[in-house]
């Protein structure tokens, strides 16, 4: 029995990793490369500007009505992100797709950051989640991604059984727990097989479980009803399929009246912030949102958000982390757990060393299956 259970196993495993296994070496391969993509993009875009006052002591009426005259062609501004230090630009967003740097005080447009380093990233991104798809195929390259890391978490299962030892001694764990630099072929890539998924298992498999959850609703859901919470009601598409129609809405300064007050009570409410991202109304006298962080790096449980109503200058709500329910604080962290963001850059590292040994697990079975199958054996 335990022979057939072992066979079963391996087959299942072989199988997984061959069908499945280009499309988690793409997805591994493109996780290596976004490891430090909040640091680089930071470094690139940055704008060091010379101000007299603090960051509290802008006019963001003033800010986006010169912004406006300066950009009069361009789309109406959908969101604008401000840093507490004194030597840092505003970034404002401009629909979905552009981001634009300007001065605080000025309102002088500095540019666009580094448009080729972002949209690089932004290609890595989709090559991750949908294989570079676009348009109508984008569904389908997301649901083989999602298929692929389905798979993957078969293989880390059905992997443990096959890396234990039949019979436990020092020399079995040591071939199967420390890679071997002075081996080759086909013994290099068993040692090297078995070294990484031994340190990998567990990082790969908290990546996995966290893109599980963000990739599927059913899961999303059983996040919930572990936890003994409610799940939130999906989000509603916008209308006409989210595609939009038409040209973007124009710059319209009646949309950002009231704002200057709603900004003091903002940067007030938390006395040490560190960045408050602002959306902005799409229509005059509808209500602005600002998330506030005491750290501008995103983790969730340092943020909170307040909506103002920029009609009355009144707040009509305010969530801090503290009051969501268990099961949307861990929804929250998924995404910052799946980068490693959550554990600052070590813990982003550490996501990047367990996505290379992802790659170089793909790799060393793909190895051990072309011998095993195609190449000839020698004497």
């Amino acid at each position: 029995m335990l022979r057939v259970l072992r066979s079963l196993f391996f087959w299942s495993h072989l199988v997984a990793g061959v069908v499945a296994g280009l499309i988690i070496l793409v997805m591994a391969v493109t996780g290596v490369i976004m490891t430090y993509e909040r640091q680089i993009l930071e470094w690139a875009d940055g704008y060091h500007v010379t101000a007299t006052q603090k960051a509290s002591g802008i006019s963001m009426e003033q800010l986006l009505g010169r912004m406006g005259e300066r950009a009069k062609d361009g789309p109406a501004p959908s969101g604008v992100m401000i840093l507490s230090e004194e030597s840092s630009a505003v970034a404002v967003n401009l629909g979905r797709e552009k981001q634009i740097y300007v001065h605080p005080e000025s309102g002088d447009l500095l540019g666009e950051g580094n448009p080729g380093l972002r949209g690089f990233f932004k290609f890595v991104l989709g090559l991750h989640r949908w294989l570079a798809a676009q348009g109508d195929y984008k569904d389908i390259g997301g649901n083989i991604t999602k298929a692929a890391n389905v798979a993957f978490l078969l293989l880390m299962l059905t992997g443990v059984y096959l890396w234990w030892p039949k019979h436990w001694t020092w020399r079995a764990f040591h071939m199967r727990s420390t890679m071997n630099f002075r081996i080759h072929g086909k013994a290099r890539h068993w040692n090297w097989h078995h070294a990484l998924g031994f340190w990998g298992i567990l990082p790969l498999s908290i990546i996995a479980l966290t893109g599980l959850i963000m990739s599927y609703g059913w899961a999303n859901n059983l996040l919930y009803s572990i936890t003994g919470t409610e799940a939130p009601p999906p989000r509603q598409a916008p209308p006409g399929g989210g595609k939009g129609g038409g040209a973007p809405p124009k710059p319209n300064p009646e949309q950002w009246k009231g704002l200057d007050a709603a900004w003091k009570l903002a940067e007030a409410k938390v006395p040490g912030w560190e960045s408050i991202q602002i959306k902005l109304p799409e229509k005059p006298g509808a209500s602005a949102a600002f998330t506030i962080s005491t750290s501008h790096r995103g983790r969730p449980d340092l943020k909170s958000t307040l909506t103002i109503d920029l009609k009355t200058g009144a707040e009509s709500s305010y969530e801090t982390f503290a009051d969501y329910n268990t099961g949307r604080k861990l929804r929250l962290w998924s995404r910052w757990v799946h980068t490693g963001e959550a554990g600052g850059w070590i813990g982003q590292t550490l996501a990047g060393l367990a996505s290379l040994a992802a790659a170089l697990l793909v790799w060393t079975g793909l190895a051990l299956t072309w011998k095993r199958f195609f190449k000839k054996k020698q004497a």
